[in-house]
């Protein structure tokens, strides 16, 4: 399975240009697109999904031109938005039997055995009868996600998923994410470096509507291997350091600042080499994106 987007191109009213010409290649697998808010993350996830039109380019899905066949893509797509409606008032088992008949499953048995199926895979069968209203936000992401699944999709998109959840939530979540992307072509879009250092095989980087980088997370890591260097300092020193150095980041561990900069040489004045890691390569990444 393998999803080709070629040269794909969306500007909105005011010239607002979201995506430039981008282009990748997506197959099995959890692949991971990293990105400021406001990157064209959303947007990009919104025209595979087929619920917008692209200015210019292609999207193909196997055998399927998705820009031309929207029908016959949605029949294989799952899809977890940023941000999703529910009926605050109706039960979980009784919302995902609803969304399984919009779906297409017509088979009144077949409906129930795979909500049944999707509740206790994502640990939801104890509050199957709960009304939704009154489900936690990490919750109703795993609710989210079981809907996303109704149907065996052959591709699933995820906008943003683990914004806002707490750590034990995130982690739930990553473990039922992982699982999923062993047979399917799974799309994590995310701001947060963490969501794809942890579950993505393959990934990029997107920025100012360009696809700045693309590798596996280890790949794009080690690209900055032997270039970091780092030093604990005092607040009241970081602007001097910023005059005299290429500083990549500054931030507070254990109430101290540490300052991350880049330097081919050794920088000396207290610095130690630092192993980087891929929230190095993101910042490094975009604060390097050409100005238009």
């Amino acid at each position: 399975m393998q999803l080709e987007i070629t040269n794909l191109n969306k500007t909105y009213a005011g010239n607002v240009a979201a995506l430039k010409d981008v282009s990748l290649t997506i197959g099995t697998g959890m692949f991971g697109l990293l990105g400021e808010n406001g990157a064209g993350k959303s947007s990009l996830m919104r025209i595979i999904a087929t619920l917008q039109d692209a200015d210019s380019g292609t999207v193909r899905f196997n055998d399927i031109d998705v820009l031309a066949e929207p029908e016959k893509l949605r029949r294989q797509l799952g899809y977890l938005p940023q941000e999703f409606g529910v009926y605050p008032s109706v039960s979980a088992e009784e919302l995902l039997f609803h969304i399984a008949d919009l779906k297409g499953i017509a088979n009144v048995g077949e409906r129930k055995d795979q909500v049944e199926a999707l509740l206790q895979k994502v640990n939801l069968w104890d509050e199957r009868k709960r009304k939704i209203g009154g489900f936690s936000g990490g919750m109703k992401q795993r609710f989210g996600i079981a809907q996303a699944l109704l149907g065996n999709p052959r591709l699933i998109i995820v906008d943003e998923p683990t914004a806002g959840l707490d750590p034990v939530e995130r982690n739930r979540f990553y473990n039922l994410l992982s699982e999923i992307g062993e047979h399917t072509v799974v799309i994590l879009s995310t701001h947060i470096v963490e969501d794809v250092s942890t579950l993505c095989n393959n990934m990029a980087i997107l920025g100012q509507g360009r696809v700045l980088r693309v590798g596996t997370p280890g790949e794009l890591e080690q690209s900055l291997n032997g270039l970091l260097w780092t030093k604990s300092i005092q607040k009241d020193e970081l602007a001097g350091y910023r005059e005299r150095n290429d500083v990549l980041s500054s931030h507070f561990h254990l109430g101290t600042l540490n300052l991350t900069i880049c330097s081919k040489a050794d920088p000396g004045d207290g610095f130690a080499p630092k192993p980087p890691s891929l929230a190095d390569t993101y910042f490094h990444t975009l604060k390097t994106v050409p100005a238009d």
